[in-house]
């Protein structure tokens, strides 16, 4: 009897020490587990939820405890799982999905190259706008002394012809740019409205297969924005919708344009663009619909444009 109670005893102590006895089911306190971290980062979920922390980003084990939202913690490493998401190593064998979190801080010494190569395309376009204007600039004063004697010998044309071609000219043009402005404006309008109501979804919730106007998953948000207010008709999946439009690349990015992640061919994930390097999208059961900043540890593969 004694021995059986030794070896009872002895098996608590060890659950004990082991953390399986006294596990908390939330991190509540901020953490900074590494004096060195890569940056650091806050839990963005939705209020009273938490996130789930595994012992490894590629088939790892559920740990007892959470990370609560709002909490802030210290980056050790990332790494990229088999389905391409981004994880962050936040402890010893402690690990969390990137998506669930937004960057606190961020090195100004440190660019991505995102930043690098939209930089070296930015200078590009200026020199080339720069020699266009020097170009334009000498060209009419060759045309000038290189212009033939015969040219300065036509005939004139009458001048009754010439009124009434300039009278038709000034009749039709200012139709014309009467129309694309309109077309123009219209195109703005509707932008705009697919980005309010697209804000006036954040804080609703994350439902699989959901199409609003309550819940929504990501392509079920973005259908229902655009069939309203936008004045397109999306299909209703992801692989459908990132086939609608023109592709356009991530520095001519307009607000209501429509940003994909995963492959180009087949997306797992869709957002619309507001506008400041922000867009709305519903991301998780957790964090429901939000306002995200694009990242370069969470970059689109796509965007396009379907307003047009």
């Amino acid at each position: 009897m004694m021995k059986r109670n030794f070896w009872k005893i002895s098996l608590a102590a060890a659950l004990t020490l082991t953390g399986i006895g006294a596990a908390s089911p939330q991190k509540t306190v901020d953490a900074a587990t590494f004096k060195t971290p890569i940056k650091r980062i806050q839990i963005n979920c939705l209020p009273n939820k938490s996130v789930k922390i595994w012992t490894n980003y590629n088939g790892g084990q559920l740990i007892s405890f959470r990370a609560k939202n709002k909490s802030k913690w210290n980056v050790a490493k990332t790494a990229v799982d088999r389905k391409g998401k981004l994880w962050y190593m936040i402890g010893d064998s402690e690990w969390i999905e990137a998506r669930y979190t937004q960057d606190l801080t961020q090195d100004s010494n440190t660019q991505t190259v995102h930043e690098q190569v939209k930089r070296a395309v930015t200078k590009k376009k200026n020199k080339k706008a720069k020699n266009k204007i020097k170009k334009i600039a000498v060209e009419p004063d060759k045309q000038k002394t290189a212009k033939p004697k015969a040219q300065e010998q036509k005939t004139v044309v009458p001048k009754l012809n010439n009124a009434i071609q300039t009278k038709s000219a000034a009749n039709v043009t200012p139709i014309t740019r009467l129309s694309n402005k309109v077309s123009a404006d219209n195109v703005s309008k509707r932008a705009q409205d697919v980005v309010n109501l697209a804000e006036s979804q954040i804080g609703k919730g994350y439902a699989w297969g959901g199409n609003g106007p309550d819940n929504y998953d990501c392509s079920g948000l973005v259908q229902y924005v655009y069939n309203q207010v936008g004045g397109v008709q999306l299909p209703r999946v992801t692989t459908d919708q990132v086939k609608v439009g023109v592709t356009v690349t991530m520095d001519q990015l307009q607000p209501g344009d429509l940003l994909f992640w995963g492959s180009e061919n087949a997306p797992y994930h869709v957002g619309i663009y507001v506008g400041n390097n922000q867009y709305v999208c519903a991301a998780t059961p957790e964090q429901g619909v939000v306002l995200q900043t694009i990242s370069s540890y969470f970059y689109p593969c796509v965007a396009k444009r379907v307003i047009q």
